[in-house]
């Protein structure tokens, strides 16, 4: 008869084999968790500096703003004042209409937050490096584009949608840098408010005092309109969108400042706009611009842009390519559209940003 430390031993170093194949598959799976909890964690608290701004407080920081652009002593990208003859084109229909960036160039921009690599290219490099990288890729473009030029821009998330629906805002004195940096090189600059539990004209209020600087757009993301950020899509109203192009174009015209402004709203889902039917895109101080956002192969983008292209009452649409990320397992354009495909969609998108 065996000995039980002769029977026991055997199944002792058996479980121990199996448990060392357990840890093997599951500790890198758990180490790479732990260091996005504390990359998110660092992106939160970065974000939430002096970020605790309330309704109260929109005055105050219209006054700081001022501090950094004089109303009428800045100047907007140099741009080609050339009306074009009689054309069925609609972005340069639109355009005509009051003059804008958009009359005789596409927009191509990087998207991003300066605070998290995980959120686009914009936090993947520090602004000195991004300058090279954003002009050869507005140049793929310019070179696809014909004879319409191009503008760089940096599309920045300001409003961070958090969990519960709380919104994270960018650092103010960060944000100003990346404006005025933009605004050296005659790049423009869209402001990106994800919406969380608020409402759309809160969302908004929040933006409208850095349209002092003329190069400054604004932009909202209905997906981010929700209370359980990654869990679920949400979604805006058409007389919301609407509500939103009147509050900027009262507040452009109350406080005498220039040009038309652009304002970019999200889409790559049906339900994220109700009542689509009621958008208007005629006030004259706004461009209303549709961007058909989401990753996927060409043919899962190309079918989601067709099904934005059917709102002919939104004209002007815009298009999102995705690199390759750099945290794993996040997704991302396979392969990602070239410029002359891009360009080749009908119709032809006039913003273009790669995350």
């Amino acid at each position: 008869m065996k000995s039980r430390k002769t029977v026991i031993l055997p199944i002792f170093k058996a479980q121990m084999k199996n448990l060392i194949r357990i840890l093997y598959l599951f500790v890198p799976a758990l180490i790479l968790s732990v260091l996005l909890i504390m990359s998110n964690i660092q992106t939160l608290f970065a974000s939430s500096s002096q970020d605790s701004l309330v309704q109260n407080e929109f005055i105050e920081l219209e006054e700081s703003l001022e501090h950094f652009a004089v109303l009428g002593d800045i100047q907007g990208p140099c741009l080609p004042n050339v009306i074009t003859d009689e054309t069925d084109d609609p972005i340069i229909k639109n355009a005509q209409l009051n003059y804008t960036p958009l009359l005789n160039n596409d927009i191509i921009a990087f998207y991003g937050h300066p605070n998290s690599p995980s959120m686009g290219i914009i936090g993947q490099h520090p602004l000195v490096d991004l300058e090279p990288l954003l002009n050869d890729f507005a140049a793929e473009y310019d070179k696809a584009n014909g004879d319409r030029g191009v503008i760089p821009a940096l599309y920045l998330i300001y409003g961070t949608c958090w969990p519960e629906g709380e919104i994270g805002y960018l650092n103010d004195e960060i944000l100003k840098r990346y404006i005025e940096f933009a605004q050296e090189r005659g790049w423009l600059v869209f402001l990106d408010h994800q919406i969380g539990k608020y409402t759309v004209e809160y969302s908004v209020k929040r933006l409208l005092p850095y349209l002092v600087y003329p190069n400054v757009h604004l932009a909202l993301d209905p997906e981010w309109r929700t209370t359980k950020p990654m869990k679920e899509i949400g979604s805006v109203k058409g007389e919301e969108l609407n509500t939103a192009q009147q509050m900027i174009q009262d507040y452009l015209i109350e406080n005498n400042l220039p040009e038309k402004r652009m304002l970019v709203f999200h889409q790559f889902k049906p339900w994220m706009v109700s009542n689509r039917g009621a958008v208007k895109s005629n006030y004259e101080k706004v461009n209303l611009i549709q961007c058909a956002d989401g990753f996927g192969t060409p043919y899962q983008k190309i079918s989601a842009y067709n099904a934005n292209a059917e709102a002919t009452n939104i004209p002007l649409k815009s298009f999102k390519v995705f690199s390759k990320p750099v945290i794993a397992g996040a997704g991302y354009d396979q392969p990602m559209m070239t410029a002359e495909q891009v360009l080749a969609l009908e119709p032809k998108p006039c913003l273009i940003m790669m995350q």
